[in-house]
């Protein structure tokens, strides 16, 4: 029996447990059926056993050793990782990593090692790390932990598969913050997932894959990660919305599900929209305007919202639940305002992590089959 099903039962029994609302007292009514699958660990409904079903069923759906389901976002899945790997030892943090790697880091009292990334200054973000940078901090700093973020917001890919060799090599613990790749184990058409690889992987659900906030998920290949997560979680979690996380999974893992992210890919290119590695994210600049600026004319003007903006550029997001007709509308909104799509030319399509952007030409087509492109090449760092 899946989490759904059990949570659906009708309770007969009078009820002096938490929640106190008892599936009878609505403060709000447009919750109404929150409310009634909302149960704790009870003998009269108690979900444990198909959670941990559920939470089994997934690890075999992504290959993994273990997979925790969250109701606390990615930030609890990284530092569970941390917690269960790495207490008490060296810890290599990228400098523009999400807070939580150092808030988990700090609880595990780790030595933190902070490391560099390229940044691009003529976009305004940073890059992720490349094997060969990963092998030199190894060898310069002997941690017993690399965490990096792959991929970055902007939709920067790490050579996942390398690195963990680099770090199995030195016997060094590899957790992937892969918060914004969920829909990477679901296509062929999107870069490779750490879940298989890294020996912790953590995922958002609510990001990119249509899952509630804050739903998200811990992958381990290594031990399993539950007493750390018991260290930092609630002891009465929300089962409507771990069941919530059943069902994106077994969504993801359908064959509807894989199609619906088929024609995502598709109406992305389809529209002209490009990227280095993940379609799904759009990185955008115009010269002469800040990306805040940018940011304002999409909100004010278009009535578009972004994600994320620099001094530079301006990030745009997709995922479940962005079809056609809203990429369409972005399309129009970029021609109208000749603004610049981020792309990368890739040479012989090998992967690319140590550069510099540079520009070199641009081509402008203001009609229904393309949108603004830059090309760009690499220029090693010194």
């Amino acid at each position: 029996m899946s989490l759904t099903s059990i949570l659906k039962q009708k309770i007969r029994k009078t009820l002096f447990t938490t929640p106190s609302h008892g599936g009878k007292f609505f403060l709000s009514h447009k919750f109404y059926q929150w409310y009634k699958s909302d149960t704790s660990e009870i003998n009269a409904l108690n979900p444990q056993k198909e959670l941990e079903l559920a939470e089994k069923k997934a690890s075999k759906i992504y290959g993994t050793k273990y997979t925790k389901f969250l109701t606390n976002g990615s930030t609890s899945g990284v530092i569970g990782a941390i917690l269960a790997s790495s207490q008490n030892k060296k810890i290599l943090i990228g400098e523009n990593a999400h807070p939580c790697h150092k808030n988990g880091a700090k609880l595990a009292n780790c030595e933190i090692i902070e490391y560099p990334l390229t940044f691009c200054k003529d976009w305004g973000v940073y890059n992720t790390i490349s094997p060969k940078e990963a092998e030199n901090l190894i060898i310069k700093h002997n941690p017993s932990t690399l965490i990096i973020t792959s991929p970055t917001y902007e939709g920067f890919v790490a050579n996942i598969k390398t690195i963990k060799n680099i770090c199995e090599k030195y016997n060094v613990t590899l957790i992937v913050d892969e918060a914004h790749g969920a829909l990477y184990p679901f296509s062929e058409n999107l870069p490779q997932s750490a879940v298989k690889i890294a020996d912790y992987t953590i995922q958002s659900l609510h990001k990119t894959a249509g899952g509630l906030n804050p739903t998200a998920l811990l992958h381990s290949n290594q031990n399993n990660p539950t007493e750390a997560l018991k260290m930092i979680t609630t002891t009465s979690p929300s089962y409507p919305l771990l069941a919530t996380i059943e069902r994106n999974i077994n969504f993801l893992n359908s064959k509807k599900g894989r199609n619906e992210i088929e024609k995502l890919i598709q109406n992305i290119k389809t529209l002209g929209f490009s990227h280095l590695d993940d379609v799904t994210k759009i990185l955008i600049k115009k010269e002469g305007l800040t990306g805040e600026q940018i940011s304002e004319i999409l909100y004010n003007k278009y009535n578009i919202e972004d994600e994320k903006t620099n001094d530079i550029s301006s990030l745009l997001l997709c995922g479940l639940g962005t079809d056609y007709k809203k990429l369409h509308k972005l399309k129009q909104a970029l021609t109208n305002l000749r603004i610049s799509v981020f792309a990368l030319v890739r040479s012989n399509r090998q992967y690319v992590t140590s550069f510099v952007i540079r520009m070199t030409g641009m081509s402008f087509y203001p009609n229904e089959r393309h949108i603004v492109r830059f090309f760009c090449d690499k220029q090693s760092l010194p």
